[in-house]
């Protein structure tokens, strides 16, 4: 075990703030999750990615820790359990990474907490694939025992200077093959028991926010920062290095990622953008602290275009990936891991091999290419073992006939209470006194009917409409006495084209409309029909009726 030099303020500050900047990835990729799913499903998204935090946290502390990176048990496969608990923390520290040149500087529970938000957000990355099928106990079951069985061994293997990957020669900056790798192949098993979603992949899911799938995504991107540069334990030079490599891997991925789809669907789109963005930061992860500037970019271009093409993995192999998980970070982390064979450069890093493009050889390549293999083996078997059990014993797969409805079934709650009507702008003004005694509101039109009205319903569309302040002005001026105003869905005869994130699209036989029901005198019929067809409302599809007032019955 490395010895332990005076702790280091400055690397210790650094360490820390990595720590949190990684955390704060984990309700960032909920948010970016729960912007690509149904409106009905998003709490649920959420609650799945946050409950990570709660239940992986625990199991790190109490045995993860001491598997990962308690002193090696022999064999390079795990740690003892002489840490369990963290009741006997050693001095000097057991923070003895192979990436960290020279001694350690910084206190135990810093690394501990560093490497606490790795363990986190790898499981939680497979939320995304599974989406719309998940029991909330049984994954929550699932986690606990998969950060255990699968996370703590595979980084013993490669961050620990006695793993037997690591004394192998299998290289792994922050997580190509010990986060993205393992959770893509977790992603593989768990697709096995959870199976696809109703319909799939005939019917598809539109997104319900796009602009807080941005914002997840930004979120990932600054923690990508903590995530990357962190790992050399040190405020230095490779920080830097390893910094700048992430931001530029990133960015050649998603102009990359918009030239595939510009070429393939004939436009340019923001999911698209972050999307490629994603896949060059999950591809320049294993190799940040080892390749120089210009590696990074191409790295992240080769992203850019491999994880485009990956798309249609899924459709291939049958496997309904809801939100392209394994083309962006299982395909990903394999990738960026290869990569290292032919990029790795020893002048970034001593630490670091040098690759088939600069002099080295393959031996590297054939490290990566052994470390991949036995990662991704692994973590498949193991997690299809660990999700069957779950299934029989407490439940995994959520019953098909909840799956839209996640929200309100697993938290009796919405997400959001906006339709149509709801979304529609009003007017600010003063509020207005109301006397008592008056019947109505000065603002309210006269109600009653009589016998000489008629209703009429139609159909509008949403996108055309004005504030309801104009909408209101104007049908009262062409006569009506009530206006009724809901939410609709209707059926169409021809179904209507709707374009999906990442090149997919569906057809959708059922269109959002807002129902407008108005009561008017006979003569004024027309000009009501006349206001309504100026929003989208076919007289063919509208109907008028006449109305008898219900005091008339008896």
């Amino acid at each position: 075990m490395l010895a332990q030099n005076a702790v280091n303020a400055g690397d210790t500050a650094w360490v820390l703030v990595c720590a949190g900047l990684v955390l704060f990835m984990t309700p960032g990729l909920a948010i970016f999750y729960g912007g690509m799913v149904p409106a009905r499903n998003v709490l649920a998204m959420l609650l799945q990615n946050i409950i990570a935090l709660g239940v992986v946290s625990l199991t790190w502390v109490l045995v993860g820790y001491t598997v990962a990176f308690g002193d090696d048990a022999g064999t390079g496969l795990f740690g003892n359990l002489e840490l369990l608990g963290l009741t006997d923390l050693k001095v000097p520290p057991a923070p003895n990474l192979h990436v960290a040149a020279g001694q350690v500087t910084i206190p135990t529970l810093a690394f501990i907490a560093f490497q606490m938000m790795f363990a986190v957000i790898t499981p939680a990355l497979a939320t995304g694939a599974t989406a719309g099928r998940l029991r909330l106990a049984g994954w929550a079951l699932f986690l606990a025992v998969w950060s255990i069985v699968v996370y703590a061994p595979v980084a013993h293997w490669l961050w620990h200077p006695e793993g037997w990957l690591a004394k192998f020669g299998a290289q792994d900056w922050a997580g190509g093959m010990v986060v993205h790798s393992s959770a893509g192949a977790a992603v593989l098993g768990l697709l096995l028991v959870v199976g696809r979603r109703r319909n799939w992949p005939h019917t598809a899911a539109p997104p319900n926010s796009i602009p807080l799938t941005i914002i997840g995504a930004g979120i990932l991107w600054f923690g990508w920062f903590g995530f990357n540069a962190g790992d050399g334990l040190q405020a230095n030079g490779v920080a830097a290095q390893a910094l700048i490599n992430t931001h530029v891997a990133a960015a050649a991925g998603m102009l990359v990622w918009l030239v595939a789809e510009r070429l393939k669907d004939g436009h340019c789109t923001v999911v698209g953008s972050v999307t490629g963005a994603v896949a060059g930061l999950a591809t320049v992860t294993p190799t940040a602290g080892y390749v120089n500037t210009l590696s990074a970019i191409a790295i992240g271009a080769i992203a850019g275009i491999v994880c485009h093409t990956a798309l249609r993995l899924k459709y291939l192999f049958r496997l309904d990936d809801a939100l392209d998980v394994l083309a962006v970070h299982f395909v990903g982390g394999m990738l960026g891991s290869l990569l290292l064979g032919f990029f790795g450069d020893s002048g970034i890093n001593p630490l670091g091999v040098d690759g088939l493009f600069f002099g080295g050889g393959g031996s590297l390549l054939w490290h990566q290419i052994v470390g991949v293999v036995t990662v991704v083996v692994f973590s498949f078997v193991l997690s299809w073992a660990i999700a069957a059990a779950v299934q029989a014993v407490i439940g995994l797969r959520t019953p098909a006939d909840t799956q839209d409805s996640l929200d309100r079934t697993q938290q009796d709650a919405d997400a959001y209470h906006l339709g149509s009507v709801a979304g529609l702008s009003g007017t600010g003004a003063a509020q207005r006194a109301h006397r008592r005694g008056q019947g109505r509101s000065a603002d309210r039109p006269a109600g009653g009917a009589s016998q000489r009205d008629r209703l009429v319903i139609a159909m509008l569309n949403p996108v055309l409409l004005p504030d309801t302040r104009e909408l209101r002005d104007t049908l009262i001026g062409a006569g009506a006495s009530s206006i009724v105003v809901s939410d609709a869905t209707v059926s169409t005869a021809t179904p209507a084209a709707q374009s999906l994130p990442r090149g997919y699209w569906q057809e959708q036989d059922l269109l959002d409309r807002v129902r407008v029901e108005v009561l008017v005198g006979r003569e004024a019929t027309t000009a009501v029909l006349d206001v309504l067809g100026r929003y989208g409302a076919d007289r063919s599809e509208s109907y008028v009726q006449d109305v008898q007032p219900a005091t008339d019955i008896r």
